[in-house]
């Protein structure tokens, strides 16, 4: 498990971008980004980029942990094929759109 995981949220209006970008920091050192849209306690997540040096260490799984803190349902917008094991590890599901999706118990 990584220790000491930051996240910064990018403001959107100092980015020029429709999209929300967190970047993914370890130790002070930047392990990977992720792009999504924010509305209120839902997370839509377009991609989360792990740096190819920085892979397989658990970035992204304690990123998507981080997550499921902060909202109440998260969407992982058109997984790719190759992506499907990891979404589902992380106990989301299929919604028959190309999309996986989980939901807060609380």
């Amino acid at each position: 498990m990584p220790d000491e995981l930051t996240f910064d949220l990018l403001a959107r209006d100092q980015q020029h971008s429709s999209y929300d970008w967190m970047n993914i920091d370890c130790a002070g050192t930047r392990v990977g980004k992720v792009r999504g849209l924010i509305k209120g306690k839902c997370l839509t997540i377009c991609s989360v980029n792990i740096f190819p040096e920085f892979e397989r260490r658990g970035f992204a799984r304690e990123t998507i942990e981080m997550f499921k803190k902060s909202f109440d349902t998260i969407i992982a917008d058109r997984v790719r094929h190759k992506a499907v094991g990891f979404w589902e590890k992380m106990e989301f599901g299929a919604d028959n759109n190309g999309n996986y999706v989980w939901k807060s118990r609380r």
